[in-house]
């Protein structure tokens, strides 16, 4: 009985060597794949959330905890899977299934990040910054005193995840074509805070229904404005999506864009 208890003993320790061995592995493989993509100058299309510290300090930096995955409003923060060309466990957002909005209003995030792979300092600065830019030309005592609207605004204007790129061969607006209905049908999931809209929470993109002459939905729900992208006349009864250095990569453009593929895509930022 002793020797038997031995074995399986034996046998449970050499399984949970290799389990762990392998997630070892596994990681790893997710370190070295992503530096050999990078070099190749494709770029990867998956963002890090906003924030986010150069790419090979990121990926040691981050432990993985999930923090940031479970403060996110809108839930467009996820893990990589082991499969995926990042390392496995470290938080990403696919901005077509669901962009980062900013309703959150304070980059929560960031925020919360516990070992600043997601570096709040340069958000925190910035909207100091603002908040002093404001008291210069605004008195705390008369009625509608809030530094805090300009502080909230100059963060989100500070992230910078990537720029996004407008395919023209498949862009309505390039096409002069127009887009009435729901962009990406009444089954999508994703959810969004429309820059005019009064609600205080995002609501659900299929609940929404657009019938513009010409699609402009890129340029009237970005969240950060014409610093962003604006719409250009080409002439013609045809329109190009340009955008501008204000674009911070959040993706709501993308999610949005009633293509099929996006006409929009974000390019992350480069280090």
């Amino acid at each position: 009985m002793g020797n038997q208890k031995k074995d399986i003993s034996r046998r449970q320790f050499i399984k949970a060597s290799a389990v762990a061995v392998g997630s070892v592995a596994a990681i790893g493989f997710g370190v070295e794949y992503i530096k050999k993509y990078d070099d190749s100058g494709d770029f990867q299309k998956i963002l890090r959330p906003p924030g986010a510290i150069l790419e090979d300090d990121f990926i040691y930096a981050c432990i993985k905890c999930g923090l940031c995955v479970q403060i996110c409003p809108v839930q467009a923060i996820k893990l990589a899977g082991i499969n995926q060309i990042l390392s496995y466990g470290t938080p990403y957002i696919n901005v077509r299934n669901q962009a980062c909005d900013f309703s959150c209003d304070s980059l929560q995030c960031v925020e919360t990040c516990p070992t600043a792979a997601l570096n709040f300092v340069q958000f925190k600065e910035v909207g100091e910054k603002a908040v002093e830019e404001y008291d210069k030309t605004h008195d705390y005592k008369q009625p509608g005193y809030n530094p805090f609207k300009s502080q909230i605004k100059a963060m989100k204007e500070a992230v910078k995840m990537g720029t996004a790129v407008v395919h023209k061969k498949t862009c309505l607006a390039v096409k002069g074509k127009g887009f009435k209905g729901t962009p990406r049908g009444e089954n999508f999931k994703g959810i969004y805070r429309a820059p005019d809209s009064k609600e205080k929470r995002p609501v659900p993109l299929n609940t929404k229904k657009f019938d513009r002459e010409i699609c402009n939905l890129c340029v009237t729900e970005c969240p950060i404005g014409d610093s962003a992208i604006i719409m250009e006349d080409m002439g013609n009864a045809t329109f190009k999506p340009k955008v501008l250095d204000g674009c911070t990569g959040c993706g709501v453009c993308v999610m949005v864009c009633p293509t099929e593929p996006s006409s929009i895509t974000i390019e992350p930022k480069k280090d």
